[in-house]
This record gives structure tokens, C-alpha cells and sequence, in this order.
């Protein structure tokens, strides 16, 4: 039993790759954790070169990839919602899956499931559902594939406006956008996955139910 968990996110030892990592440590089976930004991935071009053979023509690290996907008996997608969408690189990922698709269905029945961290809080009067719609991405892709999607954790993360300090907010701050014309980062505060215990425990609850339902 082996479930295979990847991450979005370019910044080392994000809140991504460690709300992921706790889910996957809850499955209690063999894991592995995939960081993306480490790989050479190209986006898919459309050319359905893999139509008959359910193997991708480009030449980089897509295709390894996508076997060991294939192979594993879970997925869980980690991402984070630049733009209040889904990444670059875990929308790349999940379109590069797509010679799994053909004829066969191979992803079909597979127990999968998302992590999705946003720095704009749900609710917030005026200002996107980044959550949602990053969740949407990942959640789509795994129904439109016949996969079992098992649910989802939403994770608290920080906006990069935070780097430039307690007086390095300009006019494009959006800190002061979803904040408020006061907000600064000491303000707001850091956030981090493992100070919410609520977030802790949805996390392992995600990589519980996952398992159970690999053996279901």
C-alpha cells in the first residue's frame, strides 16, 4: 500500500509541503512526497500523442511521474492559490496526468484528495474565494477522471507582502487590501499549519479516510 502526496509550492519547507506531510504521516502506510518545483515538467501541448499508448511523448520528468502515480494507491494534491487560483505548477502536474485518461481510465476508483493553502481568508466581504476556486482545480480533475475524492483541508497561509516588513507596505499592499488601510504584518500576524490545531487534525482526518478507503 502506498500513497503518493505532491506539492505545489517553490518555497522550502512551505506551510504546503508540511500540512501534506501531516496527512500523509496519518495514512500509517508507505508514502511518498513529491516536490514539484524540484522537477522539469512541461505543460501539456494538446497533441494527444498519448491517446493510444497512455504514455506522454515529452521527454522530462512528467512521464516518471505520472507512473509513479499511476503505481500509488492514493493521491493527495497540495497547492496554493497565487492569484487566488490554483499554481502553476500543480495545474501543470494535473494536466500532465492526462494520458491516464485514455481508453482505459487508469486513475478511476483511486482514492484522492486535496490540500489547498490560501492567504485570503474564506468570507472576507469583496475579496475572492481563493480557497474554493483552488480547490475546484484539483477536486475537478480527480470527478472528471472517475477518481474517489475523499475531501479536502483548507490551510491559512501568508501573504508575501509580509516580507517587506512592518513599514514596507505601498499602495499595492495586499495586506491592506483584505486587511484594511491599518493592517501591517505585525498585525496580521505569520500563520503556520501546525499552530491550528482544527487544521492539524483535518489534515490527519484526510489521510485516515484516504486509507480506509483504499481498503474499502
Amino acid at each position: 500500500m502506498k500513497v503518493i502526496g505532491v506539492s505545489g509550492s517553490p518555497i522550502k519547507n512551505s506551510n504546503t509541503d508540511r500540512a501534506l506531510k501531516i496527512a500523509l504521516a496519518a495514512t500509517g502506510v508507505k508514502t511518498e512526497f513529491v516536490k514539484l518545483s524540484k522537477l522539469n515538467i512541461e505543460p501539456c501541448t494538446a497533441c494527444l500523442g498519448c491517446k493510444t499508448t497512455n504514455r506522454c511523448i515529452l521527454k522530462d520528468d512528467g512521464i516518471l511521474l505520472t507512473e509513479k502515480v499511476y503505481k500509488a494507491d492514493a493521491l493527495i494534491v497540495a497547492g496554493f492559490t497565487p492569484y487566488s487560483s490554483i499554481d502553476s505548477r500543480t495545474k501543470i502536474f494535473l494536466e500532465r496526468l492526462y494520458p491516464l485518461h485514455h481508453l482505459h481510465a487508469l486513475m478511476s476508483g483511486k482514492p484522492g484528495g486535496a490540500i489547498v493553502t490560501s492567504a485570503i481568508p474564506q468570507g472576507i466581504p469583496g475579496m475572492p474565494d481563493a480557497y474554493e476556486t483552488g480547490l475546484s482545480a484539483i477536486r475537478n480533475y480527480m470527478l472528471e477522471e472517475g477518481m474517489n475524492f475523499i475531501g479536502s483541508v483548507s490551510v491559512p497561509d501568508n501573504l508575501p507582502c509580509v516580507s517587506c516588513g512592518e513599514d514596507g507596505q505601498c499602495g499595492a499592499s495586499a495586506i491592506k487590501m483584505i486587511y484594511g488601510s491599518d493592517a501591517t504584518p505585525n498585525s496580521i500576524g505569520i500563520n503556520s499549519a501546525e499552530d491550528s490545531p482544527e487544521v492539524v487534525a483535518a489534515l490527519k482526518q484526510l489521510g485516515q479516510d484516504i486509507i480506509e478507503a483504499c481498503f474499502n
